[in-house]
């Protein structure tokens, strides 16, 4: 038996150094395969979201079709049921206890374990960027690439990726000491194969008396903004700028997204008669979402994001009536 455990050991060190053989080695390269594998591969598993103490569950099914393009059905397994539904760039989030479908095409942002932008060259001006050590995730052998901020207006990451196809497994946001902001793990995962028609499948079809809102937003061009950033946040670019709906006859708010090519801030602005927010500075956290609320030029300026607080404060202050 002893000699069986030894040949078996052997065949799995030969497997392991064939697998890390074809593998990149550069951390660049593997940002890359990381950034592609969510949008490229068929998927399916479980996922754990951990953010303080709260743990969530999810189940996911993920098709790449090349001629359909990307179909995904997500559920919450646990609390309060929540379904979403992802059919290319449009996004139904259904939650049958408000009896509300949410319609919407989110644009930038990015949802496990498609956390990379397809274009994130610049990265490295605000992060070093470096290898790990191979571990196991889900039973599978995962390369860790580690990205360490270069100042404190972000989060650093951790990210485990599968090493032959790249799909991450595991996605860790830390803090300043190392702290663990949040986590998102695969705790089963199937990579490849069909995807029947099943897994994609609506849990939740809606009722005739369910609302939906569709909260498309209208692009606006930068000219016509009206508002400006008075002192720019090193590294955090404006990526995008639309007008969405309030609901209830609450007119508009005008979106901003600043993003360093990883983390971003979403700064709405919208008539403060609208949101019942009184004058003044209110600061708030949720987990890895930091929110910031100030009055100006009698609207209410918000700003959130997975950044540390100090860095939606300084985005809110800086927020002023008038093109630059």
């Amino acid at each position: 038996m002893k000699g069986f455990a030894v040949v078996v050991g052997f065949c799995a060190f030969l497997a392991h150094s064939a697998v890390l053989a074809e593998a990149p080695g550069d951390p660049l390269s593997w940002l890359g395969r990381i950034a592609s594998a969510g949008h490229r591969l068929n998927y399916s598993g479980i996922f754990i979201y951990q953010s303080g103490k709260n743990f969530e569950t999810s189940r996911i099914a993920h098709l790449a079709d090349p001629v359909g393009g990307e179909r995904e059905r997500l559920e919450v397994l646990d609390g309060s049921p929540r379904e979403v539904i992802r059919n290319n760039s449009e996004v139904r989030c259904v939650l049958p206890d408000q009896k509300m479908v949410i319609v919407d095409q989110p644009g930038g942002q990015r949802a496990f374990p498609s956390r990379l932008p397809a274009s994130f060259g610049g990265l490295a001006e605000n992060y070093r960027i470096r290898k790990g050590e191979v571990g196991r995730v889900a039973g599978l052998d995962a390369q860790l690439i580690v990205l360490e901020p270069k100042d404190n207006l972000r989060y650093g990451h951790l990210l485990w990726a599968e090493l032959q196809s790249g799909l991450l497994l595991k996605a860790r946001t830390v803090g300043e000491t190392g702290e663990i902001i949040e986590q998102f793990t695969f705790s089963d995962v199937k990579i490849g194969g069909e995807i029947g028609s099943e897994a994609l499948k609506p849990r939740y079809t809606g009722e005739s008396d369910w609302r939906v809102v569709r909260a498309h937003g209208v692009e606006v061009p930068r000219e016509e903004i009206g508002w400006s950033l008075s002192a720019p946040l090193p590294g955090f670019a404006l990526t995008s700028v639309v007008r969405r709906p309030l609901g209830n006859d609450r007119g508009e708010a005008l979106h901003l997204v600043f993003s360093d090519g990883l983390a971003a801030v979403s700064v709405f602005i919208e008539p403060a008669g609208t949101s019942g927010t009184r004058p003044g500075v209110v600061p708030m956290a949720t987990g890895a979402v930091n929110m910031y609320k100030r009055i100006v030029a009698g609207h209410v300026v918000t700003a959130l994001g997975e950044v540390p607080l100090e860095t939606v404060r300084r985005m809110g202050d800086g927020i002023e009536r008038g093109a630059r």
